[in-house]
Order: structure tokens, then sequence, then C-alpha cells
């Protein structure tokens, strides 16, 4: 990122301001943007966009306070002294224990930057679009894609100065499936950095079948207790129960007990933060503070060994490196997604909201639309509710060898909660 004469003057001002200490980011983005209707481009534009984050900080006798605000990279120096004025005297209102800011790293591995090729990233989306299989009852209704190269520099008054280089890409797609005058819309949003054409081409085509099944699908009996198998994205609500769990500003504020070394999830259940994941929107070298980012291992085989989280909560808890983690992996399934899939089962694969609870635990879904397994027959159902607690739920949990990924998280392809509360729509 070369130099900005506008950030020269911001860390000036700063300097100057009799702030205990200051953070400033400085993103630039630049980004092509693709408007579909149905495949033909509608219109297309260009992105071009640089902004500044300032937080600037303040000790007052064993506290320190902190306020942050967007200061726009035109401003002039009166409007920058008036901003960075205005959030000294906000920190001063903020009393939180004294913690320090992250300092530069000794000895750190030098980070290679690679370029992106926004170019070639859009034309994989295009491509993976154009392929992707109708027919004349189900097909794309449209689709936008932006494609991004990021580059994020941070400063602090510690003394660091690290600049990070990464794609981040998003697709909104819309989906529709007919059937005897009947029509169903289905909205898709991925996130990722690059472009896995196949998997994007597998996500919409698995879109439009369940939006066709939707269309004849029967109301949900009342189960009582089912087994209930995930294998979509609403199973990234069960495994982010787990790692934010172990999240220090969690942990501090008491919305968390779990303790390093407890067990604390399934046995053979494993949780990996990570630096790199192919794909991911978050391959970014270090967090918003300056840390670090580097492969860590939160849950081993269902235990507990090492909290994560932003630097402040980390200090409260007695680490020192630490670092806000961006990307995560879950591993440890011991079967595969066809074993999982056998006997008498709910697989529910569209959810008009589904949760988890991070303090209790408690999930709540709404069904839109799963597949009954029993006695050997499959039907689409439709309405009716999930219930539980993953505390008890995941005694008995299975989950497949196979992976699937959403942006930054890696899991399991396939979950099943054996003895989950279904509530039907009858």
């Amino acid at each position: 990122m070369a130099e900005n004469q506008a950030l020269e003057r911001l860390l000036n001002i700063l300097k100057a301001s009799g702030a205990d200490a200051w953070e400033v980011t400085d993103e630039e983005e630049k980004g092509w943007e693709f408007y579909l209707i149905r495949h033909r481009l509608d219109q297309n534009r260009v992105k071009d966009l640089e902004s500044f984050w300032v937080k600037v900080y303040r000790k007052t006798d064993e506290f320190l306070g902190s306020a942050g605000a967007s200061v726009p990279t035109d401003a002039s120096d009166e409007e920058m002294k008036r901003i960075v004025a205005g959030l000294y005297e906000d920190a001063g209102y903020i009393r939180n224990p004294v913690y320090t800011l992250n300092r530069p790293e000794k000895d750190a591995p030098a980070e290679t930057q690679e370029d992106v090729d926004i170019e070639a990233i859009s034309g994989d989306f295009l491509r993976a679009v154009a392929a992707l299989p109708e027919t004349e009852s189900e097909d794309l209704n449209s689709c936008e894609i932006f494609v991004s190269r990021k580059a994020r520099r941070f400063l602090n008054s510690e003394g660091i100065d690290v600049t990070a280089v990464y794609p981040s890409s998003m697709v909104e797609a819309v989906v529709n499936a007919r059937k005897d005058g009947h029509e169903i819309e289905l909205y898709r949003l991925y996130e990722c950095g690059t472009c896995d054409g196949d998997q994007l081409i597998r996500d919409l085509a698995e879109t439009m079948r369940y939006g066709r099944d939707k269309l004849t699908a029967g109301a949900t009996p009342a189960l009582e207790k089912a087994d209930v198998v995930l294998s979509t994205d609403a199973a990234r609500e069960v495994y982010y129960y787990f790692i934010d769990r172990l999240n220090a500003a969690t942990v501090y504020r008491g919305i968390s007990d779990w303790k390093i070394g407890d067990m604390v999830a399934p046995e053979n259940l494993s949780v990996q933060a990570v630096r790199f994941l192919p794909n991911s929107s978050r391959n970014t070298a270090f967090d918003d503070e300056g840390a670090r980012i580097r492969d860590m291992a939160l849950i081993e085989n269902g235990k507990a060994v090492h909290y994560w989280g932003r630097r402040q909560f980390s200090q409260y808890l007695g680490m020192e490196d630490s670092f806000d983690a961006s990307n995560f992996t879950v591993t440890g399934g011991t079967e595969s997604a066809a074993a999982i899939r056998t006997g008498d089962y709910l697989e529910i694969v569209e959810f008009s909201d589904f949760q988890v609870d991070e303090i209790t635990g408690d999930i709540a879904g709404e069904i839109r639309l799963g597949y009954l397994h029993r006695g050997g027959e499959t039907v689409s159902v439709s309405g009716g509710s999930v219930s539980g607690s993953i505390m008890e739920l995941m005694k008995d949990m299975r989950f497949s060898v196979e992976s699937r990924q959403y942006d930054n998280l890696l899991i399991p392809a396939v979950t099943r909660l054996n003895g989950a509360t279904v509530t039907g729509a009858e």
C-alpha cells in the first residue's frame, strides 16, 4: 500500500492529540460488481474505495477508555482534529480495567503478500453461474457477484505497522421452482475469497431441488423425539456454539463457564483456529488489533485447550499472546455421511430460523423444508419446529468424516442429533 498524505496528516494529528494510545486502520478496496437477470448481464460496476478507522484511548486512574470512528480520507486537518478531539472526550466516559495494546512481535515470520487477480476471480464466478444446470421448472432468477481485492494496513501507537492483502467475494442468488401453477423463490448468499466453481454449482443446483420439493411438501408430523440430521448451513450454529464459548470475552463476562482442561464437547471432536483456509474471505495475516493470526488448537478430542479472542479480554484472563481468530476447522468424525443417514430420521435442509443459544445451549429452529425418512420411505415435509439442548444432544451426536466449507468455517458435512424434539405442523 503506497504512502498516503491523508494518512500521514491523520497520524500527526493523533500523535499531537494527547491521547494515551491510538490505532488506525487504512483499508483500500478495489472491486468489480456484476448484476445478472437470469443469465443476462444487466449492469456492472467498478469499485475503488479507501477508508480510515480510528480508535483513541484515554487512561484515567486505573481505567482505560476508548472510542472509535470513521474518518473521511478527504477530511481537512480541522475536521480530523475535531473528530479525534471528540473521540478523546468520549473515551473518558468509558471505564474498562486497564489493558495494553498489541506491540510489534519480535522475530515474526515475514508475510508474503500475493496480489489478488480480480479479473480472473470474476471470470471464474461468471463461468460457474453460466454452467448451472437448469430445467424447465427450476432455474436462476437473478444473481449479483461482488469480487474485491482488499488491502488493510494497521498502525498503532506501540509501533505496529502491518499490511495484509486478500480477496473477498460475495454472491447473492435467487432461484425459482415452479409446479402446477405454483412458484417459489429461494435466496442464497455466499461469502468466500476466490471462487470454488464446482461447489457453487452444487450449492445452487441443490437449492433448486429444495425449491422443487418444497412445492410438494406435506405437513411435518408431530414426531416428539426424533433423530435430526443437519447437512446445510444451519449446522454452523451447532459448531459455533463450541467455538464461541471459548472466546475470551464470553468467558470473562461469565456467559461461558468453560475452563481449559474441561471436557466440553464430544470426545472425538476437535476444533482449530487456522491462519489460512482455502477459499475463505478472511485469510488476513493479522486481526483488527494488529495481532498476528496463526494456527491454534481450541478443542482437542473434546477437551478445551485454549481460549481465543481480542486483546482486552484475553489480557483480563492472563493471556498475553492472543489474537482474534478468523478461520476455524472442526474435525473428528468417524463415520461416512452415508452411514449417518441410515434408519429413521428427519433431515432438515431449510429453516426459517435456526439458533443455538450461546448461554444455555438451547436449540430452536422453524422448519421450512425437511426430508422424513421413516420405514424405508422418504417424504418432503414443511412446518413445525425442532428444539432441544446441545449440552444433552452432544452426548450422542454423530458427525461425518466428510467436510463442507461455509466461507471461514470448515465443518462435518453431515451432523446427526439423536433425540431432538420435533413439533409437527399437523
